[in-house]
């Protein structure tokens, strides 16, 4: 008989199913996540609404090439020859079976989620955990109270491809008995494997196709949203007492003839307890946000596969399609890795991107697939630049910086200054320009069919910002190593200040022009990116200037999630981000709110107010609902990449998003001091 010790583990969220509404529960989700990149995922009932969904989504490269191994199982308790079915299945016309409703109660703590059933005089806890290293999870049916006799069955449904496609009917699916296991694959060369093993159970072979699977998430996003499921048969076994049994679900590549290491429950629930205590223990808080913000943080940090046996960290963008992106890297490291220190971690996130320079730039994007590097970003270098020092400034290994990341640092200043790729290059003020009316190199680069929705090239205002802070930066570190370097980057300083204050400001509206076009136009369109002229360690801006730009963004960009990304009253302005892949694509940077804004916001907030203890009381009120979404919307225990504009301000876009879970993390620790 299998027995679990007992785990105190941090809660993360607990909540009763009472009373809510099958569409609230489905709008609700959860999310696991392991250092591969792997992770499962699904709704507060278990019925999936994406194709992202799925109880197990391995990583056959590292982070990448994730695949959908496990969709999700239906479960079914028989009772005297009377079955009640705990799963439950969108398909067009109704949800069903109706198991949703057996359901009492939902949590998630920092070592799995689990579902609380409530069936007459049973009572039964499902629980998901995933292995930290492997693509492996446990599915553990705890039966607390029983009071006669009962048959149950666990029937797999497996999809087993990419997370970004769907599966059909004529998929050439098999399945093996192997005498202690089930092995799972396409009867085709090359394929990935699925493992179910399940020691106290015994299988039954029963092969079925289930058909039109709806994914009402997809649905709502324009996209193909019907899927086929392909069920090997079930695991069977007799429960007579109270005990527990185990389904385990691995995935592997199909290359390796060694037998997956399934480890044991007890010893897997231990490990996850070790590290969710470890990482809330770092910073040494009973503060509840901050540990949940902890949590959160370090399901974004992972490992990148180099060859067979190398590996190196680095930071998912967001879950569950994002992999690991430069500039939302570099953006998000303060908070995720710096403000938890774990310095060594975020210099070799640092020296990953570092490794990947090419003609001055920094990688914005890992390919999903490939080994292909993008280099589709103005700023990404200098995001870098900025994550560097802030590493150094925070304790980070002196050797690293000066063997691994200054030389690059020097390097990205020079081909900016002298010109790379893109048409990047200092003009006659000192000011970056870049790009065309053709590429779209900033963070705001939505664009459909070749329209572009937020054209700006030539002087991105949050771009000069970071440019100035560089050299400031520069000039800093090197003022007691080398005063002659110091006072040439000093100089340079000094100039693109100069030339920052003079064409970026716009008097007659208080703030920062958005950007200047080659042609010398300004654009006055009102948008966020100006506050890190205030937020970065070094302004360019006086203090008056700072002032009214924190001001101006407080009154016309700031909603309880963040800050929107154009004025409500500019005729581009989109109220909500839904609908087809053209209409979201619109709305993305016209207006829509972006969480992570609310890092830089609050920083410089704080800062033109001397951090003084009223706009540190004020500053809580501005986060406060971030907080609230954190446990109680969207994904319980992360925070969503985007909302809707307009109240109710629905969350949108990615579950879970490294930077707004960052700079929520580090705003709220600048706010506590």
């Amino acid at each position: 008989m299998l027995t679990l010790k007992k785990t105190v583990a941090p809660q993360i969220a607990s909540l009763s199913l009472n009373g809510l509404s099958v569409n609230e529960l489905l709008s609700k989700e959860w999310l696991l996540t392991n250092e591969r990149g792997s992770y499962a995922s699904s709704t507060l009932i278990g019925c999936n609404t994406r194709r992202y969904h799925g109880l197990l989504v391995g990583s056959l490269r590292p982070p990448v090439d994730r695949i959908v191994g496990l969709s999700s199982c239906l479960e079914t308790v028989i009772v005297q020859k009377v079955a009640q079915q705990l799963g439950s299945f969108e398909f067009d016309d109704r949800i069903m079976p109706a198991g949703w409703r057996s359901i009492r109660r939902f949590r998630r703590d920092g070592v799995g989620v689990h579902f609380e059933y409530s069936l007459g005089e049973i009572e039964l806890t499902k629980s998901v955990y995933l292995a930290p290293r492997q693509d492996t999870i446990g599915l553990v049916y705890d039966f607390k109270r029983i009071s006669q006799p009962i048959e149950f069955t666990v029937r797999p449904f497996i999809a087993l491809r990419d997370f970004h496609t769907l599966q059909k009917s004529y998929a050439r699916l098999y399945s093996d008995w192997l005498g202690d296991e089930l092995l799972i694959r396409h009867n085709v060369p090359h394929s990935c494997e699925l493992l179910l093993r399940a020691g106290d159970m015994w299988f039954v072979q029963d092969s079925q196709w289930w058909f039109e699977f709806v994914y009402r998430v997809d649905k709502q996003r324009g996209q193909d949203f019907n899927e086929d499921l392909w069920t090997p048969g079930f695991f069977k076994c007799c429960i007579e007492t109270p005990r527990k049994v185990v389904l385990w679900a691995s995935l592997s590549d199909g290359r390796t003839k060694n037998k997956v290491d399934i480890p044991d429950i007890d010893v897997l629930c231990d490990e996850l307890l070790k590290h969710s205590n470890s990482t809330i223990g770092a910073l040494k808080t009973k503060d509840r946000e901050i540990r949940q913000l902890c949590l959160a943080a370090e399901q974004f940090i992972v490992k990148r596969q180099l060859d067979e046996s190398r590996y190196t960290s680095t930071i998912l963008a967001g879950f569950p399609w994002f992999a690991d992106w430069g500039r939302d890297a570099f953006v998000a490291l303060p908070g995720l890795l710096l403000t938890r220190g774990k310095i060594d971690e975020a210099g070799s996130v640092l020296a990953t991107f570092a490794q990947t320079a090419q003609d001055g730039m920094i990688a914005n994007c890992f390919d999903d697939y490939g080994d292909t590097l993008h280099y589709n970003s103005i700023d990404a270098s200098l995001w870098f630049i900025n994550a560097a020092f802030e590493y150094l400034k925070t304790g980070g290994n002196v050797d690293v910086f000066e063997q691994e990341l200054l030389p690059k640092i020097r390097w990205i200043v020079d081909c900016y200054y002298n010109g790379t790729k893109f048409g990047i290059h200092a003009d006659a003020d000192g000011l970056i320009t870049g790009g065309t009316a053709e590429t779209q190199l900033t963070w705001m680069d939505a664009n459909f069919d070749g329209r572009v929705f937020t054209p700006r090239h030539g002087k991105a205002v949050e771009v000069n910002a970071l440019w100035y802070n560089t050299f400031c930066c520069l000039a800093e570190y090197f003022n007691e190593k080398d005063g002659g370097v110091a006072e040439h980057y000093s100089s340079v300083a000094q100039r693109v200040g100069e030339a920052f204050r003079r064409v970026f400001w716009n008097e007659s509206a208080g703030c920062l022009y958005d950007c200047i076009f080659p042609d010398g136009t300004a654009d006055q369109t009102l948008r966020p990116n100006q506050i890190y002229a205030v937020s970065l360690l070094h302004s360019a801006l006086t203090d008056e200037q700072q002032k009214r730009v924190v001001d101006v963004c407080q009154e016309k960009l700031l909603t309880p999630y963040g800050l929107r990304t154009l004025d409500v009253n500019d005729p581009s302005y989109h109220g909500s981000y839904e609908g087809m892949l053209a209409q979201r694509d619109e709305a993305y940077h016209q207006g829509t709110v972006w969480p992570h804004l609310i890092g830089p916001f609050i920083e410089a907030y704080l800062k033109v107010n001397k951090f003084s203890k009223t706009s540190r009381k004020e500053a809580t009120e501005f986060i406060y609902p971030l907080l609230e979404h954190l446990t109680e919307n969207a994904c319980l225990g992360s925070i969503s990449e985007i909302f809707d504009a307009e109240p109710p301000h629905c969350p949108r876009g990615c579950i879970a998003q490294a930077w707004a879970v960052a700079e929520v993390l580090r705003a709220y620790l600048l706010i506590q001091d």
